[in-house]
């Protein structure tokens, strides 16, 4: 994999470069001392990786995110020194169509390996992504017998690259009273699926608070699968975390919160699909289509990332496919 950095500060390229290094299958393709210039850069050498950080003069990186995405589109990770501490920048790029974000290596730590581990792992995930690592082991489907109908009724959305923004626009339209419980499930690593909450809470009607081991979804609020692991609905309707499936490349994984959903839910269920890299959610989504659900897929001109829908929409896992402004009232109606 070839990887473009940028950033303004030598000290930050020079851990990044340490960082890389470290890994025999990636190289550093060029370095840019802010977003104008890597902007500029992708034009003349697009590399397979852009390591992007947020504060920089001349062009920020939530700007250069959304200008490459819109010209030369790649693979992109927000690297920045304190990722919590800018969680509004780093949504708001990720609603351009970033992957993922992690915090820069720390300066002056005894052991690089460990220091780089976390960058490192989501490398590798990008890599397997996009291809430039091989293929990753496919999940099984989960079977079980379909839902029965009951008064109760659940609104599960899947979402990647381009997912804050989208879900934002979308969740904006769901009125206060809306009668399904929602659950979302965003490729976002744990350490700030917090702050995606909160930064969501800002901007629906309906409150927005992680997932709690144990709980049920309900009308009246937001659930967002908040950890390293997936997110699970049992039998007996509640949610719960799980390591498995491993070879899952992401996590959370969509697939595997649907699946579940397909197998276990007993109500009216609705699944929706966004913006996203790669094929995750795509299978799950057909899980519930074939248990006779609602299924919706985000159209490409709305997509940030037109990867996880399309998927979708190829294996005819989508009941309908939308533009983003015409979800949320396509759901209202669905629900009354």
């Amino acid at each position: 994999m070839r990887i473009g950095i940028v950033n303004d500060m030598p000290m930050a390229v020079e851990m990044l470069r340490r960082a890389i290094a470290l890994e025999p299958e990636l190289s550093v393709a060029w370095v840019a001392g802010n977003g104008q210039e890597a902007v500029d850069l992708c034009v003349r050498d697009r590399p397979d990786l852009v390591l992007m950080d947020l504060i920089m003069p001349v062009m920020d990186g939530v700007e250069a995110t959304r200008r490459i995405m819109a010209e030369t589109p790649c693979a992109i990770v927000v690297v920045t020194a304190d990722v919590a501490r800018h969680t509004s920048r780093v949504f708001d790029a990720m609603g351009h169509g970033a992957l993922d974000a992690a915090d820069t290596p720390v300066v002056g730590c005894a052991d690089m390996r460990a220091a780089a581990a976390p960058l490192l792992r989501k490398i590798r995930n990008i890599g397997w992504l996009i291809g430039r690592y091989g293929k990753r082991p496919a999940l099984s489907p989960v079977a079980g017998p379909g839902p029965q109908a009951d008064a109760r009724r659940l609104l599960v959305i899947g979402a990647s690259a381009g997912g804050p923004a989208a879900l934002s626009q979308l969740l904006a339209d769901i009125p206060a009273g809306f009668p399904a419980g929602i659950v979302l499930v965003q490729h976002v690593d744990a350490s700030f699926a917090a702050g995606m909450a909160d930064w969501l809470n800002d901007q629906v009607d309906l409150p927005v608070r992680l997932v709690r081991e144990g709980e049920s979804p309900g009308p009246g609020q937001i659930l967002l699968a908040g950890t390293g692991d997936h997110l699970r609905l049992l039998p007996d309707g509640t949610l719960r975390y799980a390591a498995e499936p491993r070879e899952s490349l992401y996590r959370p994984s969509i697939d595997v919160f649907f699946h579940s959903v397909a197998q276990h839910w007993r109500g009216q269920a609705v699944g929706v699909l966004l913006t996203g890299m790669g094929q995750d959610g795509a299978r799950g989504l057909r899980a519930l289509r074939e248990r006779g659900c609602l299924t919706i897929a985000q159209d490409q001109a709305s997509s940030a990332v037109y990867g996880m829908p399309k998927a979708a929409a190829a294996m005819q896992a989508a009941v309908e496919i939308c533009p983003l402004d015409q979800i949320a009232p396509r759901l209202v109606k669905a629900f009354a």
